[in-house]
């Protein structure tokens, strides 16, 4: 797999080793919050079965789609107004910044949740055909409240690069979740549901103001109407695109469940939940991290096509090289990981997993370009982009279920993200001269070649899952030595990933 764009100058090992750094830091905190999350919905399968699971679902999907419109988007439009400003000389540009965040996240948190107060008996009948759930989603509106204010914490973090708070932030947050909510579960039960869908935003707001307080204090400045009303603006014309586009994802899982409680049950829709949990759960480890210091970074060189095609090739190597061996050795394992995380009244998700599993390989290999629409701010053509995957698979699901059955949520999701990468790929060329280096594609094509072959053996034959675990740890072999190689890694891994790279070298990888 090498060529000429596959040895790095030093400068490129001094970039692939920040990448790299903020994605051991946050992926490694993804990780923890994963394992934690994965022993929370252990716990809730365990005492309220897939039917519990499947209620828990609309409850959270409820609260996600009111915080997101709520939130109108300042999460990531915050996020790159903060790091735009402290790249600036003048502090005072950083103070604006923060100021207008703060007394913006404030008034959209009181107005999102007070809305839904307002609209819990319309909400109640709209989801759940009756007034039966009303108190419930009542209570929900406290953690939309919530879920917005955070927004503004992880905005203002996340835009001056503290990726380590970041990282102790989702453990520590995940932790207190996990421990408050399983205490409810187990002495209320299926009644304890709404509480332990609200203790989670709880938990991050109050860990992120704690954190938020340890920044470095930004210096006074004057406060001036008009300069705040200018902040306002850009981030709400910069984040409504970006919340049309997060409306639009969390509109979509919400119809997905309904369409699927409706036609196929509500068993399946637990399934269903099981299914996308996993996959969701295991690419955050990747995803996320992408996003800490890679976001923030692009945003401050998207005009650079230069910097910016490399750094978005460097983004995507590192992407693909650390999930293509989670995915492989995740297709030949996936009935021992469902029935491990919930239970054996859950396999009917196994086959949705692997669908989405293969999705997953598109998903990595688009997702860094996707940023290159947000970074250089264009809203429009990220919306639609977005919205209109998605809108292809609810439309797959809501069709095709009657006569395909569970198996289509899959299907669905495997077809939307084949859909969505030309999309990207087209753009990220007409806005920087993107192209994936030949290295990359030959990366790419590798990692999509032995993601199908291990989920066909797998599914077919019962030693497939021998043969991806061998399939995984290779690739696993070879990823340690090029993410040494690139990125110059130095101790007792760096050792492990130079003699990786000798070995692979030789025999021509």
């Amino acid at each position: 797999m090498t060529d000429e764009g596959s040895h790095p100058s030093s400068d490129d090992g001094s970039s692939y080793r920040r990448l790299l750094r903020s994605s051991w830091i946050i992926g490694g905190s993804s990780v923890g919050n994963i394992v934690i999350g994965l022993a929370r919905v252990k716990l809730l399968a365990v005492l309220l079965g897939p039917a519990g699971v499947g209620l828990f679902s609309l409850y959270q999907s409820l609260m996600a789609t009111a915080g997101t419109v709520a939130s109108m988007g300042i999460g990531t439009a915050g996020t790159k107004q903060v790091a735009e400003a402290s790249s600036k000389e003048d502090p005072s540009d950083l103070a604006l910044a923060r100021r207008a965040l703060f007394w913006l996240g404030l008034g959209l948190a009181c107005a999102g949740g007070l809305i839904v107060w307002a609209l819990r008996a319309v909400l109640a009948s709209a989801l759940f055909g009756s007034s039966e759930h009303t108190g419930a989603v009542g209570w929900l509106a406290v953690g939309v409240a919530l879920w917005v204010a955070f927004e503004w914490e992880k905005a203002l973090i996340q835009g001056m690069r503290r990726v380590g708070d970041l990282a102790r932030l989702t453990v520590f947050s995940a932790t207190v979740y996990t421990v408050t909510g399983s205490v409810l579960i187990w002495q209320f039960g299926e009644a304890g549901l709404v509480a332990y869908v609200v203790v989670g935003p709880l938990a991050s707001f109050l860990l992120g103001s704690v954190y938020v307080a340890r920044l470095p204090r930004a210096p006074r400045a004057p406060f001036s109407w008009q300069a705040t009303a200018q902040q306002w603006q850009t981030l709400v014309s910069t984040g409504i695109a970006f919340m049309g586009a997060l409306l639009a994802s969390t509109l979509v899982q919400l119809w997905i469940r309904v369409m699927v409680k409706d036609q196929l049950g509500t068993e399946p829709l637990g399934h269903y939940q099981a299914a996308w949990t996993i996959t969701t759960q295991y690419l955050d480890f990747v995803l996320i991290a992408m996003a800490a210091e890679y976001f923030p970074r692009l945003s401050g060189v998207v005009g650079d096509k230069v910097t910016a095609r490399r750094l978005v090739n460097e983004q995507t190597e590192i992407a693909v090289l650390i999930s293509a061996p989670v995915i492989v050795a995740m297709l030949g394992l996936t009935p021992w990981v469902v029935s491990l995380l919930y239970s054996s009244e859950f396999a009917p998700a196994v086959t949705v997993v692997r669908w989405q599993l293969l999705g997953d390989v598109f998903k990595v290999a688009g997702w860094p370009l996707g940023f290159v629409m947000i970074a250089s701010g264009a809203g429009k053509r990220y919306f639609f982009a977005q919205a209109s995957s998605l809108l292809l698979m609810g439309g797959l699901i809501t069709g095709l279920a009657p006569s395909l059955g569970l198996r289509i949520t899959g299907i669905a999701s495997l077809v939307s993200q084949v859909y969505y990468l030309p999309l990207v790929y087209w753009f990220g060329r007409r806005k920087i001269d993107f192209h994936w280096t030949g290295h990359l594609v030959r990366l790419l094509l590798v990692a999509l070649v032995l993601s199908v072959g291990a989920g066909v053996l797998s599914a077919v034959f019962h030693w497939g899952v021998y043969v991806s675990i061998c399939i995984a740890l290779m690739l696993g072999f070879y990823s340690l030595g090029r993410l040494a190689h690139v990125s110059e890694l130095k101790g007792p891994l760096g050792r492990a990933g130079r003699f990786a790279h000798s070995v692979t070298s030789r025999l021509g990888l």
